[in-house]
Parts: C-alpha cells; structure tokens; sequence
C-alpha cells in the first residue's frame, strides 16, 4: 500500500460504520490490487462508489462521496 493509499484507507475507515468494516477492507484491497496492477478505471470505479457508499455512516456519506468523487479515474 502506498502513502496515497494509506491515507485513502485511513480516511475511509474512520468513516465506515462499525459493523461495515470487514466488507470496507476488501474492497479497499481489491482497489488498491487494480490500481497497482493497472486495471483501475473509470468503469470500475462507478461500480466502487456505490458499494463503498453503502458501508458509510449515514452522517459521513456526503464528505465520502465528494472526496472519492473528486478523485475518480
């Protein structure tokens, strides 16, 4: 994991809800293995926000979403 992975991770976890977070670590991880191997893309990326969305405390949803929005393949 990268730094800007690490901080990604960090962010999104403190965000999550509790019960979510096992689930929010393997799409993490599946993330971070398409951005390493290359196969990160846009496509793939509007499949991930939904389903990362979906973990997120309902308080936290609008910050998650514009920050993973804004950096969006």
């Amino acid at each position: 994991m990268n730094q800007g992975q690490e901080n990604f991770f960090n962010f999104i976890m403190q965000n999550v809800e509790e019960k979510n977070q096992e689930k929010a670590k393997e799409l993490l991880s599946e993330s971070f293995g398409k951005q390493n191997d290359g196969t990160f893309n846009k496509e793939y990326m509007m499949t991930f926000i939904p389903k990362m969305l979906e973990l997120i405390k309902p308080e936290n949803v609008e910050k998650v979403k514009n920050i993973m929005m804004s950096h969006k393949a």
